[in-house]
């Protein structure tokens, strides 16, 4: 997940979250920048939006690193087992 491809991402998110996907497994995310934790943002705006709640699971370490140096990963919908 990077700038190459964020705005897809969060296209193909937020119609997901649009069907009633409530969870997405990003265990296959080999790489990440910044523009990862925008895209998982972007899919928690839609779900708050329709009144609903996403969980994402699976997140490799250094997303979750990005996300603590930001200072994010209080408020973004990751699984708290990923955040021990």
């Amino acid at each position: 997940m990077s700038l190459a491809n964020a705005v897809p991402l969060a296209g193909l998110g937020i119609e997901a979250v649009e069907r009633g996907d409530a969870s997405f497994d990003l265990s296959a995310v080999r790489t990440c920048d910044s523009s990862a934790l925008v895209v998982l943002l972007a899919w928690q705006r839609a779900a708050l939006a329709a009144g609903k709640s996403i969980e994402v699971i699976g997140v490799p370490d250094d997303m979750l690193s990005l996300a603590k140096v930001y200072g994010v990963s209080n408020i973004l919908p990751i699984s708290n087992a990923a955040l021990a």
